[in-house]
């Protein structure tokens, strides 16, 4: 026999503390302070709640073993705080940014329990406090107006069945207006909020009604399965992936999603291409490619650039300056480089490149010709500053970014002023940043690629570097002896022995005459997370010097995981950094002193994936971050913050680009799927004086022999043929 419903009983009472709260899911455990029953436990899904609300909450009353009687929720609503104690604790919650604990007490001291009613209908009333004046007052106003919005937003979203963690994103990106766009359209989420993807828009449109087998929903899955396949570094994908990718995605019939193709193709949304392969691409990724190409030909094409005079006689004067010997092949690579319009230089560490880039920066300074130093990344660029002793600057910066047009000053209108411009780590560009830098190369000009292809490729779509050797069109200088100020690291030898398929030497810390290449074995993770703990707070500082923040970079192949970046962050915080002013996001603290990273371009502040900095100061009232990057500092406000990470650990991909005096890098089987060779050469590559690898010796036999190619489609190599 059934048992029987057990009966509903509804409370009113005043949140008291917030046990439990998860902030993807909305599932909460409150202590509430009710009239009747005292103090009681209530669990359940309560959307946006914060400590000092009153609320209104039905559910059963229920009995767990192991936490005693609660009551398990299944609907509330919110109330309004009755009493001076209780409206001080929810203004003071957190609730609205810029209000913290002592404004609220002295909002609520000053109007009493109309406080709430003054911010909503008469902030100008707000500057009667001390310490308000008419810019805060308004701030305050437009903060409680938006925090009531996200709560409509993050209402009606849990009746959708969504989490509310993306309800202040959904409301950010289009205001008062959010309920509406999400009924009309709710694919237009996976479009154009980050981080919400089709699979969370179609659970939207499920709860609102919209048929499965609908037009729009296969036009949006469509995007999506295009949309994923550029984030994995596909340029397009051919017809028949494209339709099978959407078809498995979508769970229709293929011919919904050749109908949803040929109608995304006839409104330009998306680009199809004559080849074989029946080419499918996002607008956005055709014109990178496409331009890409037509310019580079172009280059090709084009005349020679004028023979410098006493080309010889410069190169022995480089020579004498910095005490060096060219070999043949590195004399050769200069001399090609400035003999062209459009060259590469490709090798390893310790094969010279960098000396290639100051030999070709001498001759040509010396011929008069202007030249510009650039890379992808800031950090990068610093290391190029470093190795020549000549100002280099990120792309973004070189090609003057404007943040309100959210487009590049210098481009075909406005070219670069230079006759050479050199362009370091371009394993880290990808295609739609290839194409803004060759829009903005002079008519007359010259440009050198740089790079190690053995590297990981961009982050982004393309393969660049890779496609620019394979075509056979662009003139390469490819370096592989190792030289003599080479030849003594460890690091280098290692480095070339994994790319070459050969497992590293290793070395044991022991305690005769420092190496720097070291293994520290270590099979089970929380063996392996002790080692890594231990030997970044406290072996490398001890024996190296070495400042276990500034210098030491720990880096693992995945973000997920008992050894992933997520936890391995977690614990390095605890360890070099433990207490001082501190922001609570969800899970994550963000404390003065804690090493952080962007995660994604931020135009408007100026920074951009993978830029590491230190936390200056953290205001937890307002919510307010400021961080200390190499050349800059910048204020992260509440909804900056999702964009920021702890950075004591990174994953490899995030780390290129980068070098760090010591390198510690997590090896392990847990991360199987991702252990391959390319990856493990990229991790040896970031360090400079150290470099320590922690974890199992099957984890590192079976990187070193996954010589996994990284294919991606892009048709760059095909557009530099002569047509």
């Amino acid at each position: 026999m059934a048992e029987a419903p057990r009966p509903q009983e509804t409370v009113e009472g005043t949140v008291e503390r917030i046990v439990f709260q998860n902030q993807d899911t909305g599932f909460a455990v409150i202590r509430v302070e009710t009239k009747d029953r005292g103090v009681i436990t209530a669990v359940g899904v309560l959307v946006g709640v914060n400590e000092g609300e009153r609320l209104r909450l039905t559910g059963t009353n229920e009995h767990d073993r192991r936490f005693g009687p609660q009551l398990k929720i299944t609907s509330h609503m919110m109330l309004r705080p009755e009493t001076l104690v209780g409206l001080k604790k929810y203004l003071g919650s957190g609730l609205v940014d810029g209000i913290g604990p002592s404004l609220a007490e002295r909002l609520v001291d000053h109007f009493g329990l109309e406080a709430l009613t003054v911010i909503e209908g008469q902030p100008e009333r707000l500057t009667e406090v001390e310490g308000i004046g008419p810019v805060r007052a308004e701030r305050l106003r437009a903060a409680w107006a938006a925090q009531q919005g996200v709560r409509d937003v993050m209402i009606f979203l849990e009746s959708a069945g969504i989490s509310p963690a993306f309800a202040a994103r959904i409301h950010k990106r289009f205001g008062a207006q959010a309920i509406e766009v999400v009924k009309r359209d709710p694919y237009q989420l996976a479009l154009e909020v980050h981080g919400i993807g089709f699979k969370l828009a179609d659970r939207v449109a499920a709860g609102l009604g919209i048929d499965r087998a609908s037009p729009r929903r296969a036009a949006a899955g469509v995007l999506h399965a295009l949309g994923e396949a550029s984030a994995e570094g596909h340029v397009f994908l051919p017809r028949a992936e494209l339709v099978e990718k959407s078809r498995e995605l979508l769970g229709v019939p293929i011919e919904i999603v050749e109908e949803a193709i040929d109608h995304l193709v006839e409104r330009r949304h998306l680009i199809a291409d004559e080849h074989r392969l029946a080419p499918l691409y996002l607008p956005r990724l055709h014109r990178a490619e496409a331009e890409s190409g037509n310019v580079l030909k172009s280059l090709l094409q084009a005349p020679k650039p004028p023979a410098l005079a006493h080309l010889e006689e410069q190169l022995v004067a480089f020579e004498q300056k910095g005490g060096l010997t060219l070999a043949p092949e590195q004399r050769a690579a200069i001399q090609a480089a400035l003999k062209e319009r459009l060259s590469v230089i490709t090798g390893g560490p310790g094969t010279g490149k960098t000396t290639l880039v100051r030999g070709i920066l001498h001759l040509a300074q010396a011929a008069r010709l202007r030249v510009l130093l650039g890379a992808p990344t800031g950090r990068a660029a610093k290391r190029l500053f470093e190795a020549t002793g000549h100002e280099a600057s990120t792309l973004h910066r070189m090609l003057e970014f404007n943040p309100g047009e959210q487009a590049f000053t210098r481009g075909p209108e406005q070219p670069l002023e230079a006759d050479l411009v050199i362009i370091d780590e371009v394993s880290m560009l990808d295609i739609v940043l290839l194409e803004s830098l060759l829009a903005a190369i002079p008519l007359r000009g010259q440009l050198v690629l740089v790079g190690d292809v053995d590297q990981l490729p961009s982050v982004g779509p393309g393969n660049v570097l890779a496609n620019l050797i394979r075509s056979g069109r662009v003139p390469v200088a490819r370096l592989t002896r190792i030289f003599r100020q080479g030849e003594a690291s460890l690091i280098t030898v290692n480095a070339h022995r994994i790319n070459h398929g050969e497992l590293p030497e290793l070395g044991a810390p022991g305690e005769g005459a420092l190496s720097d290449f070291y293994f520290i074995e270590r099979d089970e993770p929380e063996e392996l997370l002790k080692a890594v703990t231990t030997v970044i707070a406290e072996r490398i500082p001890k024996r190296f010097g070495l400042n276990p923040v500034r210098d030491v970079q720990l880096l693992t192949p995945m973000h997920k995981g008992p050894v992933g970046a997520q936890r391995l962050n977690q614990e390095l915080q605890k360890l070099l950094n433990p207490v001082g002013p501190t922001l609570e996001r969800g899970e994550q603290l963000l404390r003065v002193g804690d090493k952080v990273m962007q995660t994604r371009n931020d135009y408007e502040l100026g920074v951009y994936n993978g830029d590491v900095g230190l936390i200056s100061s953290v205001d937890a009232e307002a919510r307010i971050v400021v961080v200390q990057f190499d050349d800059r500092t910048v204020r992260y406000e509440p909804a900056d913050l999702d964009a920021l990470v702890l950075a004591y650990a990174s994953t490899v991909h995030k780390a290129q680009g980068s070098e760090y005096p010591a390198v510690v890098i997590v090896v392990s089987t847990q991360h199987f799927v991702m252990l391959h060779r390319r990856l493990l050469y990229t991790a040896v590559t970031r360090g400079r004086r150290l470099v320590v690898l922690v974890g199992s010796r099957r984890a590192l036999k079976l990187a070193v022999e996954n010589r996994r190619e990284v294919t991606r489609h892009s048709l760059l190599p095909d557009r530099l043929t002569p047509t």
